[in-house]
């Protein structure tokens, strides 16, 4: 992948050519007034992953060209992710460069950085890792003040910590999200508090309960339970469920269960066509779920899960891929209008957008 080319001066021709694109693309449909929400002209990505170089001795990040294995961009500045990562990213690299047992082998460097400052570091190795790896990673994370991960083929060594803590302000309450090394999280932490609070404004009236699938770590959930009676949310991955559970205890929250189950199997038990043990203790049929929040994978939502998704008064959809989002509301604006559509610029400077739509049934 390409790294992008961060020129402020052009950001709002090109998030005007964004929405004029979009309203473009989405003309067939009856849309309402378009809500923009920008990023951080520079600084906005929380999390960044890096392939490195070998030279003999020497060390440095790069990114391949598009379509090459080969030919590549070193890279000097990275103005594009937090200024958390950036003020230690080649700081950190210039005293692996000097370690031998760090540098040997090293072929891509992770980092996770928070709104509120915290990071997590993580050394990927074409060979194994050692004690002698360990004892120098721990020096490093010591001088540093940070928290390191290293992977080597079937090994994962944490020191200390495989996660940071976010504390992200939403409309004037402190939120706290685990968020987990090589799992899902926003990389772009402004325009994910954008997203929250735009979700908000568009459900504050919804009432009744909630249904959301692809939950995530909760990202959405925590802060929507205030509009709902009770949310039941679902997700596949097993690490995004269990931080799911530490997010909803660590911020007191009584109304969420999360249940780990696909998005197309919550749908047949919804439905009445199976049933789950995961999902016997939930009582669902005490539930009135007025609304359901989907935020799908770039392959949108599978022909069964729009039915079901038709199913519920008021549908927030999230969507980070615009080509399956329309294909998607071809069919649910048959039974539903379209009250709100709004642009977040998750990925400045490219091509790339998330979207986000508020429906109410015909």
């Amino acid at each position: 992948m390409a790294i992008p080319k961060v020129e402020p001066e052009k950001y709002d021709e090109l998030l005007a050519e964004k929405k004029a694109w979009v309203e473009s693309e989405f003309s067939a449909f009856e849309l309402p007034e378009i809500e923009l929400f920008e990023s951080p002209k520079e600084h906005y990505r929380l999390r960044a992953e890096f392939r490195t170089w070998h030279d003999g001795d020497d060390l440095d990040y790069i990114m391949f060209e598009p379509g090459s294995k080969h030919q590549h961009t070193k890279l000097t500045s990275c103005p594009m992710v937090s200024e958390t990562i950036h003020d230690m990213m080649f700081k950190l690299l210039d005293e692996i460069r000097g370690i031998e047992a760090l540098r040997r082998r090293l072929f891509q460097v992770d980092f996770l950085s928070s709104l509120s400052g915290e990071l997590l570091v993580s050394l990927l190795y074409h060979r194994p890792i050692d004690e002698v790896w360990e004892e120098e990673a721990r020096k490093l994370k010591d001088k540093f003040g940070i928290d390191i991960v290293g992977r080597s083929r079937k090994k994962k060594v944490v020191l200390d910590r495989d996660f940071v803590i976010e504390t992200m302000d939403i409309n004037g309450r402190d939120y706290i999200y685990k968020q987990v090394e090589n799992a899902f999280s926003q990389p772009n932490g402004e325009v994910c508090r954008s997203m929250i609070q735009w979700a908000l404004s568009a459900s504050e009236n919804a009432g009744g309960d909630m249904v959301e699938l692809y939950c995530g770590n909760g990202n959405f959930t925590l802060p929507l339970a205030q509009n709902f009676r009770r949310v039941v949310a679902t997700e596949i991955s097993k690490s995004s469920v269990y931080a799911a559970q530490y997010n909803i205890e660590a911020n007191k929250i009584d109304n969420v269960d999360v249940v780990r189950i696909s998005s197309e199997e919550f749908s047949q038990v919804l439905s009445g066509q199976v049933q789950k043990r995961r999902t016997k203790d939930l009582d669902l049929e005490s539930c009135d779920f007025t609304t359901v929040l989907v935020d799908p994978p770039r392959a949108g939502l599978d022909d069964d899960t729009v039915k079901q998704v038709q199913e519920y008064n008021n549908i927030i959809y999230v969507s980070c891929n615009p080509e399956t989002l329309k294909e998607n509301l071809a069919v649910i604006t048959q039974t539903h209008k379209i009250e709100r559509f709004a642009i977040f610029d998750q990925f400045p400077y490219t091509h790339h957008l998330e979207c986000g739509v508020y429906l109410t049934r015909i």
